[in-house]
């Protein structure tokens, strides 16, 4: 990698999820410490219409708690502890909703939301409301496995940023996005899915490549060699270490 070469954006996955609870405010907090530029995170809606932030559709393996979420009030979510099956040291840590993530995070600091379920329309409803009232539509990039909720999305706010969520091993990768009749911020695939040839075909035709969910030194020197946008890591203070040591 040459000195003047773009080095990609530090996105910590989850937070910084290898090190600390997954998304929980503790794991944001760190991954800005430890010199994320973005966060990617997941969210779901509650029985009361919150927009929590989690992974799984259930309580079960990061709470103590137990469950759909959206069979679960938000005053009922609030109440579990998200930090005590990573490390004793994080006991205590809530689920937070969107909004907390965001009243966190200072104002130009990018949040990749990954959309996990539509809830027959409840969740993109919910999202859209939010960000439209936030102001912080500029800083959010919305990805999703679920392309058609991706084109609803765009379709109801166009001033909103999507991503395309894979990990398909897809014959031209620029070439599926311009299939949608939408605009495409940005792809996301698997970190084994894309070569550098593929990366080049998506700059020349104006889109971003995240790359998920990459965590050894070997493929961090690979994709910022292709030329990837942001890298989304589980240690983002590795990925920081690894980029400050290029020359």
């Amino acid at each position: 990698m040459t000195v003047n070469q773009r080095k990609p954006m530090i996105i910590g996955h989850r937070g910084a999820a290898g090190e600390a609870p997954e998304n929980t405010l503790a794991s944001f907090a760190l991954a800005a410490e430890q010199g994320a530029e973005g966060i990617e995170l997941d969210i779901h809606i509650s029985k009361d219409g919150e927009i929590v932030v989690c992974h799984d559709p259930t309580l079960d393996r990061t709470t103590n708690g137990s469950g759909l979420i959206c069979e679960h009030n938000w005053q009922d979510i609030r109440q579990l502890d998200a930090g005590a099956w990573f490390a004793d040291n994080y006991r205590g840590e809530r689920v937070p909703l969107l909004r907390e993530v965001f009243e966190m995070l200072p104002k130009g600091f990018l949040v990749n939301v990954e959309v996990k379920y539509s809830y027959e329309g409840r969740q993109e409803q919910a999202l859209l409301a939010y960000l439209r009232e936030s102001g912080r539509m500029e800083d959010v990039v919305i990805s999703s496995f679920d392309h058609q909720c991706i084109r609803r999305l765009k379709l109801a706010e166009p001033d909103v940023k999507v991503g395309l969520l894979y990990a398909a091993n897809l014959f031209d990768h620029a070439a599926y996005a311009r299939q949608a009749d939408i605009d495409i911020f940005s792809l996301h695939p698997y970190y084994q899915t894309i070569a550098a040839s593929d990366v080049k075909g998506a700059a020349t035709a104006g889109l971003a490549t995240y790359p998920y969910t990459v965590n050894q030194e070997e493929d961090f020197a690979r994709l910022t060699e292709a030329g990837v946008s942001g890298i989304i890591t589980d240690y983002p203070g590795r990925l920081r270490d690894f980029l400050e040591g290029i020359q």
